[in-house]
């Protein structure tokens, strides 16, 4: 019997510091997410990051923190129950870290019979910190605890065409009243060495704007060369000209080289360069979480009218729109008929 687990990343049981903890010390101590040696790893993310960052990402989830609870989660099972009625197989739910587990999501499905698993990681572009470590755990809990199971991977779907033309779609839907000046396409960042660390060819990834555009093996598992993919498309198909778009990368981390341009330095440059009305979009999530809603919609609306703009539109993820959830459906269907 088949059956279908959708991973998404998870979320803290509430916006405190004393949940947040334990929920940040799981992420960031997931050793493809800081991919350090465990010493090294431990004495950095317990030695100095949890001493100070529980209370400030409490904070910033206290923001957008709904009666529901985090929207990640609220989002994901509207999102799950949607799919799940479009299908006839058993789907599940699942988060990479907190309490919604991928164990618990594995057993779920275990109990409904299911022996034939479709893995589909809920991030369009590959990369180490998102999909690897999701199809890793999934393996492993499969191999100690699910022998019985086989577990079939989604690839990354950053090119698909009906996941690029819903996206499309729902962009085109949402400026429709909005006569931006520009639009910013801001992907969530990850360290350099993570591309070379992915690079099958061990040679091809040089990040030089060109190994990108350069066709390669290297291109299924490199998530700047997809991220610049899925840009390239959506513009193509909504014929944004040259000029009037462009892409950058959010959210990283200090003491490492992350990929460029960095989202907040170019947001903060835009208005001195013309740029009054700023529309952004964040094709790395499919879900509105905290670093769409409190770091784009929030943060970055703040300091981009603070340093002369005038009008700023975060672009809501694809979340349960109606036309996603019958693509991941159609995804489900087309598999159980292999």
């Amino acid at each position: 019997m088949k059956g279908v687990l959708l991973v998404n990343l998870g979320s803290p049981e509430s916006p405190t510091a004393k949940d947040v903890k334990p929920y940040l010390d799981e992420f960031l101590m997931d050793k493809y997410v800081i991919d350090v040696p465990f010493l090294l790893r431990a004495l950095l993310v317990r030695g100095i990051i949890l001493q100070t960052r529980p209370k400030k990402s409490a904070e910033a989830y206290e923001k957008i923190w709904t009666t529901e609870g985090s929207p990640l989660v609220v989002i994901s099972k509207k999102m799950h129950k949607k799919v799940a009625k479009l299908t006839h197989l058993p789907v599940a739910l699942a988060m990479r870290y907190g309490s919604m587990n991928i164990h618990k999501g594995l057993q779920e499905l275990k109990e409904k019979g299911v022996t034939e698993v479709m893995l589909l990681a809920l991030y369009p572009q590959y990369a180490m910190a998102s999909t690897t470590t999701i199809w890793e755990l999934a393996n492993d809990l499969q191999k100690v605890h699910f022998p019985e199971m086989t577990i079939t991977k989604v690839p990354a779907f950053y090119n698909k065409p009906d996941f690029i033309n819903t996206l499309a779609n729902s962009i085109k839907k949402h400026l429709e009243s909005f006569d931006y000046d520009h639009l910013l396409f801001s992907y969530h960042g990850i360290p350099k060495r993570h591309i070379r660390k992915t690079d099958v060819t061990k040679s091809h990834c040089t990040i030089d704007n060109k190994c990108c555009v350069t066709a390669s093996p290297a291109h299924e598992f490199c998530y700047r060369h997809q991220c610049y993919e899925t840009t390239r498309q959506v513009v193509e198909l909504l014929g944004i000209p040259e000029g009037k778009y462009s892409q950058t990368f959010q959210s990283r981390l200090a003491g490492d080289k992350w990929l460029t341009p960095y989202t907040d330095f170019e947001i903060n440059k835009m208005p001195s360069q013309g740029i009054k009305k700023l529309a952004v979009v964040t094709p790395a999530f499919v879900s509105d979480c905290l670093e769409t809603l409190e770091e784009i919609a929030m943060r970055a609306n703040e300091e981009f009218i603070e340093n002369g703009g005038k009008e700023f539109f975060a672009v809501p993820c694809l979340n349960d729109e109606d036309e996603w959830c019958q693509v991941v459906a159609n995804w489900v269907n087309d598999w159980s008929k292999s």
